[in-house]
């Protein structure tokens, strides 16, 4: 699976809480929830991606 699309999904999602310039993540934690995200993928791959990133995205924000 292509982290640079999953990163931009990321961020995407990121920009429904915060301002479009602002982001609230460092380095260190998005490649966090790119490898949670895809760990969550190979366990059930007919997961939606889309849904996998909100959730996992808002599971980071609200923890």
């Amino acid at each position: 699976m292509d982290k640079k699309l999953i990163v931009k999904m990321i961020k995407n999602c990121f920009k429904q809480y915060y301002e479009a310039d602002s982001s609230p993540i460092g380095d260190k934690e998005l490649e966090e929830l790119v490898t949670r995200i895809l760990q969550t993928k190979n366990e059930d791959p007919t997961a939606d991606l889309y849904e996998v990133v909100n959730d996992i995205v808002y599971d980071y924000l609200t923890g």
